[in-house]
């Protein structure tokens, strides 16, 4: 009797662990479908990395744009902003 048992148990277990394997939280189509998940928020966190950048680079154009239009309106069209005094020297 003692000998049918315990080929039973083990039975009953490795029954256990295959369920899990199959059902559980840490099972295959669970680990699988978190793979997926993972895989489209790492190409959604892409998109939106390459949105960053590209807003990051015309904040800057902007930041630096307006000096080098206000330099060009000072040199080409002679422009001057109020309460400032233009002078201009010709040779």
């Amino acid at each position: 009797m003692r000998h049918r048992l315990i080929p039973l148990a083990l039975l009953a277990l490795l029954a256990v662990l295959h369920g899990q394997l199959w059902i559980g939280r840490g099972s295959v189509p669970h680990v699988a479908d978190l793979n997926q998940q993972l895989a489209s928020q790492k190409q959604k966190n892409e998109l939106a990395r390459k949105a960053n950048q590209q807003l990051s680079a015309e904040v800057r154009d902007l930041k630096e744009g307006m000096d080098m239009v206000e330099e060009k309106a000072r040199l080409e069209l002679g422009m001057v902003r109020p309460n400032e005094i233009l002078v201009q020297v010709t040779k």
